[in-house]
């Protein structure tokens, strides 16, 4: 069972994009709308130190993924631009989903007609 897991959204290079995206995505939020606050509102710096680093690294992991997609698997540059911008805007990765969603079925297809 894990390893179906991990397989389904780790074993292709869209899919681990995909997940890293929402990750980094959900990391964001929770960075804005829980850790800031109470940094800011109830003096508990901790909340920042913790869920910050944690977001930085999803969000160096997700630039180094389109990266590679860039390189290795032919994407444009405004497919790149378009998830970068939507990784500095909050909820806008959850709107690219779809997007992503369709890239990795369009990736199983193919695996799967060879």
């Amino acid at each position: 069972m894990r390893s179906s897991i991990i397989e389904r959204h780790f074993g292709s290079p869209a899919s681990h994009l995909r997940s890293v995206a929402f990750l980094e995505g959900l990391s964001y939020l929770l960075l804005l709308f829980f850790a800031m606050p109470l940094k800011y509102l109830s003096d508990l710096p901790l909340a920042v130190s913790v869920v910050g680093p944690i977001h930085g690294a999803l969000f160096i992991w997700l630039g180094m993924l389109v990266v590679g997609g860039l390189t290795s698997r032919g994407r444009s540059k405004g497919w790149g631009v378009r998830i970068m911008i939507a990784a500095l805007l909050p909820f806008a990765m959850f709107f690219l989903d779809g997007r992503l969603k369709a890239e990795v079925d369009a990736e199983g297809r193919e695996t799967v007609n060879g």
